[in-house]
């Protein structure tokens, strides 16, 4: 039979006198717990954490004292029991329940102290076993936890270190902890069993054969609070692990189009890890300038001579120590981020001379690990892995009558590794190790190839001898024969289309040779 809910919520400030610890993570423990004893209230406690705060010589009380019960099972039961949860569950503003405790002998625990196994961070390493992981899964903690939280009412939780200092300052006030107080801890103690158990769900998702699995679990820690999200009367936040990606050391905080930007950025550069001296230019997400070179320098250089025109206030990424002399060359213009792995002295000492100018430096890769991405959708939301394999020259597949020259190749791969990153239908001319022309985001590939080459032109760049790469199959014919007409010699693109022959002897017709890659890169 449920029970009647309580007509009202007592919101007067709560008296501490007994109170209930048993944590994972010790710190702050001693400092809370002398709090607590210089408050008067009486502490239970369990394990190793009774020890640590006997050893500090401050009374406590094994939680068997309460229960009548020693700790059996290796410690897996330690506080489940009614005169644990009943002291905690009960209504004290409620006489009936009042009663019921004093009929059944079980005193109120108006304070739980409770932080959880590590579970997240044991299953991460790549070594754990299943009997392992489920060790360390909790199972008195997060009742407790719950219980609290339900009855914040009457009870006061605590699951984080980070909450003790300011726990300490209230008690410490001696007029008892705030209905609000009480409120918002309990906020976060649901919240920490929430993650919790998303990380137990998703752990089990991953260990047993199930794709795709039936539940979408998520639990993001907020990360920073933005001004404003695309627009100014936009609300935004962003949640997530990016510190352990990213550092933002320098300049203004990162806005909600700085982290798109920035992560566009990310993306691109990490196709070019490894390779030689390489440099992106971002502008709304999408490249408009990518260049290789013997120095970072040289790379820059060819970057930004794709398109002089939209660097202005844009992004600029490198897969090098950021020296000197690329930082002249991008301090020329205002450019609105810089990212890097890392930053040699002298153009740090430049570049911080403009102090709302962000500069970012790469603490990991983003294809380092396996992800996937996700796109909000009405009434959901849609998941796939993320499109950042590397792609596999031994799948490549020549289909015309010439084969590529060793400098084609090179320009062919220049290539398909930059219009993956292109927004749909996406065109790339690309000769030496640098970026020509990019057609991106049109509703016909038609026109992407058109914009491309304008572009090309309109900077003065000869595209004769050029590469292009198509992030899907040109449909017709009369692409491949555009793009001869510009100046291409040599195409790479997916195949795949009812017409490919159509296509492979057009381009045998103007002396062209053609790679088929067997995968597709649309990026909607």
């Amino acid at each position: 039979m449920a029970l009647k809910p309580l007509s009202y919520l007592p919101e007067t400030p709560l008296k501490i006198k007994r109170a209930l610890l048993s944590v994972s993570d010790k710190s702050g423990l001693t400092e809370l717990a002398l709090a607590l004893d210089k408050a008067g209230v009486e502490i239970i406690s369990t394990g190793g954490t009774a020890k640590v705060i006997a050893d500090a010589g401050i009374p406590v009380k094994d939680a068997s004292e309460i229960t009548g019960f020693p700790e059996c099972l290796d410690g897996r039961v330690k506080t489940l029991h009614p005169n644990v949860h009943g002291g905690i569950l009960a209504r004290t503003s409620y006489e009936p329940d009042n009663e019921e405790l004093k009929k059944l002998g079980i005193e109120p625990i108006e304070l739980v102290v409770v932080n959880l196994y590590p579970f997240k961070e044991k299953v991460s390493s790549p070594d754990i076993t299943p009997a392992t992981a489920t060790e360390f899964i909790d199972i008195g903690g997060p009742t407790m936890i719950r219980a609290s939280a339900k009855n914040f009412a009457h009870v006061c939780v605590l699951t984080s270190p980070d909450q003790y200092v300011s726990f300490i300052e209230e008690i410490g006030g001696g007029e008892g902890i705030s209905f609000n107080t009480r409120k918002t801890l309990a906020k976060d103690a649901f919240a920490h069993t929430a993650d919790y158990d998303s990380a137990i769900a998703n752990y089990f998702y991953s260990i047993v054969d199930q794709e795709p699995a039936s539940q979408f679990n998520a639990s993001l820690p907020l990360s920073q609070e933005l001004r404003y999200g695309e627009n100014p009367h936009q609300n935004a936040a962003v949640y997530g692990n990016q510190q352990e990606i990213i550092d933002c050391f320098h300049g203004k905080q990162l806005s909600y189009n700085n982290y798109l930007d920035v992560d566009s950025a990310l993306n691109i550069i990490s196709d070019f890890e490894g390779a030689e001296p390489t440099c992106v230019i971002i502008k709304h997400t999408i490249p408009c300038g990518v260049g290789t070179g013997k120095s970072l320098n040289e790379a820059y250089e060819k970057a930004f001579s794709t398109d002089t025109v939209s660097p202005f206030g844009g992004i600029v990424v490198v897969n090098r120590e950021l020296d000197l002399e690329t930082a002249q060359s991008i301090d020329k213009i205002f450019t609105e981020i810089i990212i890097a792995p890392s930053y040699a002295e002298e153009s740090l000492e430049l570049l911080e001379q403009k102090k709302n100018r962000r500069l970012i430096r790469i603490k990991k890769h983003v294809n380092s690990e396996n992800q996937s991405t996700f796109r909000s959708i009405f009434g959901g939301l849609l998941k796939q892995d993320a499109d950042l394999e590397p792609s596999d020259q031994n799948e490549f597949k020549v289909v015309t009558d010439r084969k590529p020259s060793d400098k084609e190749l090179a320009d062919l791969v220049f290539a398909w590794k930059v219009v993956r990153h292109v927004k749909s239908n996406a065109i790339v001319y690309a000769k030496d190790g640098r970026t020509l022309g990019i057609g991106s985001g049109q509703t016909s590939r038609v026109d992407s190839s058109e914009i491309a080459v304008a572009k090309a032109k309109k900077e003065g760049l000869d595209l004769e001898g050029s590469a292009i790469a198509s992030d899907a199959f040109f449909p017709f014919s009369d692409g491949v024969e555009a793009a001869a007409q510009a100046g291409a010699t040599a195409v790479i693109q997916p195949g795949g289309s009812i017409r490919d022959e159509e296509v492979i002897a057009k381009a045998n017709e103007f002396g062209m040779t053609m790679i088929f890659t067997g995968k597709r890169h649309f990026k909607h």
